[in-house]
């Protein structure tokens, strides 16, 4: 149950993102001048011109994506081979259920399983009554269409029919790479499965949410960390926001992105733009997450709305890409549980300064 309620904080969050993905200017604090703003919107102009001319490289020089974490669906066609016994080949198509046909094994439900995955069924059923020692191959022949959503600050936002398998980066050079005034964050919302690939929900479950991964681009795109560039799914939506926001989600009226560039924004200004916390608030418990981009650990700030308001504790100012959670009254162990919950549900080196 607090896992689960992990991922609904985080959908209302990542609902706020997709909502609030414009940005709007701001009067330059006192201290900075109009000339230091200008030079900064120009170094992040040139920082996404470099950007954009990287998605390309990367693009082109992983044009061929290994089918490896490709995972099988309807309408896929697949060349099943059994080495050595030529009868039990067969090329068959995936039904609209993700079943195919083979001979001895009957029906087999093929769909989300990779082709490594598929051959090992396949060996594991033949072996066990039929040949000893099997060698098995499945190659997938042709690739049904999948849709795959890019939008935010891109240049040709939409959704994208694509055949077989596509990364992050490949998707954002379909969509035209970054505008500039893209921000630094990626967000990759995945759906959870569908009711027939999951267990039949039993009295008292929970629905799942959609999974969230957070990539942030400087490490993909500047360092090059390509074990960012994660691979997408049918059903996926990639969202980059605007640069200069700040994130507000969780118990709070109206959680998303809100403008920070060129203003100085402190964390109960923050939940005023967020419309105010919800009665089930516990506004005690409040975390806010920073993503350094300098390869540094990530931070998980504490704070205590209510000394704020009662002038006990500093109101801190957040800084861009900050993302603010207020979780609900009554639930412990918020972090441990947001940290665990992003370890589990990604667990491949994402999440490694948590």
């Amino acid at each position: 149950m607090r896992c689960s309620r992990y991922k609904e904080i985080l959908f209302s969050l990542l609902a706020g993102f997709l909502l609030n993905s414009c940005a709007s200017g701001g009067t330059p604090p006192k201290g900075i001048s109009p000339i230091e703003v200008q030079e900064k919107e120009t170094e992040s102009a040139r920082q996404v011109k470099e950007m954009n001319e990287r998605i390309l490289m990367s693009t082109l020089a992983t044009s061929k994506v290994s089918p490896g974490d490709y995972k099988i669906g309807p309408e896929d066609l697949l060349e099943v081979t059994v080495f050595e016994v030529e009868k039990l080949n067969k090329t068959v198509r995936v039904s609209a259920r993700g079943d195919i046909s083979l001979p001895l094994l009957g029906i087999l439900k093929v769909k989300g399983l990779t082709a490594t995955e598929l051959e090992k069924n396949i060996t594991d059923l033949l072996a066990e009554k039929y040949i000893k020692d099997p060698y098995v191959t499945v190659f997938i022949k042709e690739y049904r269409n999948q849709r795959i959503s890019v939008i935010g600050m891109v240049e040709k936002p939409g959704i994208f029919e694509v055949a077989g398998q596509k990364t992050v980066l490949g998707m954002m050079a379909m969509a035209g790479g970054l505008k500039e005034d893209a921000g630094r964050l990626l967000f990759l919302l995945r759906p959870p499965p569908s009711n027939e690939d999951s267990p039949k929900e039993t009295a008292g479950s929970v629905q799942q949410a959609p999974l969230t991964l957070v990539i942030d681009l400087d490490e993909l795109l500047i360092k090059g960390d390509l074990s960012l560039n994660v691979p997408t799914f049918s059903g996926d939506v990639i969202n980059v926001p605007a640069s200069g926001k700040v994130f507000v989600g969780g118990e709070v009226q109206r959680p998303g992105g809100f403008p920070l560039k060129g203003k100085r924004l402190t964390v109960t200004q923050a939940i005023a733009l967020a419309e105010g916390l919800k009665p089930e608030a516990d506004g005690a418990e409040i975390r806010i997450f920073r993503f350094s981009g300098k390869g540094q650990e990530k931070e998980a700030i504490a704070v205590n709305y209510y000394d704020i308001v009662a002038a006990k504790a500093v109101d801190l100012y957040l800084k861009e890409n900050d993302i603010l959670l207020v979780p609900q009254s009554g639930i412990k162990n918020f972090w441990v549980g947001f940290r665990d919950f992003f370890r589990f549900s990604f667990g491949i080196g994402f999440w490694r300064s948590f």
